[in-house]
């Protein structure tokens, strides 16, 4: 269970209030819209991205509630009328989205929210806020696992980033295929694996490289990892294996030519019988660097600064727009936004992904106020999160890993090529 503040309804921009204050006043607030969260493209170069932050942004629909010091802190920015509408706010819409770990392309309907405009509008900026950073962490995250294969990549990016954005980091790394992370805030609220043992400050606090290497193996036993880089490397190599056995659980190198490094102290470490002892590597890796220490002797990844950072791409550019509202007869009718570089597709959405007989993905197919039509091979992307206010899609973090693996595994063989390139799948309107 998640460990957060109580509310989550001033994680938003001063505008949101102001438009539900003079909604409100014209008499528009309570008109039945539908507002959609949406790529207009893939981050540039990106041939799929992946969907994380589910999980958040329902806790915090649920928690989006407005309490006394909560509405204390909008005196001045809304009046007395608007002030009392929001002392009883809940959200009592539907919300139907791609659930998480599943793979997006441009326009794919991440998240289709269907109320009353003022329920719905003020719930844009946490939305956004919780999907765009997810979404790019786990994007990176799923580029790296791929380069890795069946190497195991650990999270290590928590000193890099914000403190919150870190554990909401942790998160979408380990759905995205991560195995664990260093941060314990993210074990505590999403039961993330931890994983942890020394840094350089460790071995320098002590008067010999061996006495450091004693200490932490009579704490933490053989199975443990020693940093060996932090003065000579063959020599830390050496040590290690007489101080810990043969049965060493690993050693890391943390700078250097890591692919030389890697093969020399793989070399080293069977000379030294310590053949199962494994090499963890560290060091600003991404998926780049990753790839290219495919053919190394290299057991295992640290990554920390590009992925918390989306690997060159902090943020997806998903945006959140109105595309259909309740007309003057009752119906819902198509609205869009029309500026130049910044166009919206009106009008309520469905999804499916387009695949082959052999299950192959092909398409991103968007019907427009209608559900496409389903191939016999195709597969429904929607579905739903929020019914009448309460939430319906909360599940375990595994059940996302499980989904992040099935979805990338139908995708297009090009996703393995880590050089820039065009989306793998076109998106359809229909």
């Amino acid at each position: 269970m998640s460990v957060v503040p109580d509310s989550s309804a001033l994680l938003t921009d001063h505008y949101e209030l102001t438009m539900l204050q003079a909604a409100l006043q014209s008499g528009t607030a309570h008109r039945r819209s539908v507002f959609e969260l949406f790529p207009r493209r893939l981050p540039e170069g990106r041939r799929y991205g992946v969907v994380a932050g589910v999980g958040r942004a329902l806790d915090a629909i649920e928690r989006f509630t407005f309490d006394e010091p909560t509405l204390a802190a909008l005196e001045g920015v809304v009046d007395g009328p608007t002030l009392e509408w929001l002392a009883s706010y809940r959200f009592s819409g539907d919300v139907w989205g791609y659930a998480e770990g599943e793979a997006y392309f441009a326009f794919s309907p991440l998240l289709v929210v269907e109320s009353s405009f003022a329920e719905a509008v003020l719930l844009e900026t946490v939305l956004l806020s919780i999907y765009n950073h997810d979404s790019a962490v786990a994007s990176a995250a799923s580029r790296m696992t791929l380069a890795a294969g069946e190497r195991p990549c650990i999270e290590m990016g928590s000193r890099r980033t914000h403190e919150e954005a870190a554990v909401a980091s942790a998160r979408a790394a380990y759905v995205a295929g991560f195995t664990a992370s260093s941060n314990l805030a993210a074990r505590q609220r999403y039961g993330v694996p931890t994983t942890g043992t020394s840094a350089h400050s460790f071995t320098l606090l002590h008067d010999t490289e061996a006495d450091a290497f004693r200490a932490q193996v009579a704490a933490l036993g053989t199975d443990t990892t020693l940093l060996v880089d932090t003065y000579d490397v063959v020599e830390a190599v050496r040590l290690a294996v007489e101080v810990a056995g043969p049965g060493l659980g690993a050693v890391r190198l943390d700078s250097g030519d890591l692919a030389v490094l890697a093969s020399q102290v793989r070399a080293q470490l069977d000379s030294l019988g310590a053949t199962g002892t494994r090499i963890i590597v560290t060091s600003d890796l991404d998926e780049h660097a990753i790839a290219a220490l495919a053919a190394a002797p290299v057991d295992g990844y640290g990554v920390g600064t590009q992925l918390v950072v989306g690997s060159g791409h902090p943020t997806c550019g998903f945006v959140y727009k109105l595309v259909a509202r309740e007309s003057a007869t009752g119906e819902l009718e198509s609205v869009a936004k029309r500026s130049i570089d910044k166009i919206s597709v009106g009008g309520r959405k469905y999804a499916l992904r387009r695949r082959t007989a052999s299950g192959v993905a092909e398409a991103e197919v968007i019907g427009i106020g209608h559900r496409p039509t389903d191939d016999g091979d195709d597969r429904v992307l929607l579905t739903p999160l929020v019914r009448s206010g309460e939430v319906v899609g909360r599940e375990p973090l595994a059940d996302a890993r499980a989904r992040h693996l099935a979805s990338r595994a139908e995708l297009p063989v090009a996703i393995q090529q880590m050089s820039r390139g065009e989306p793998v799948i076109p998106t359809v309107h229909e």
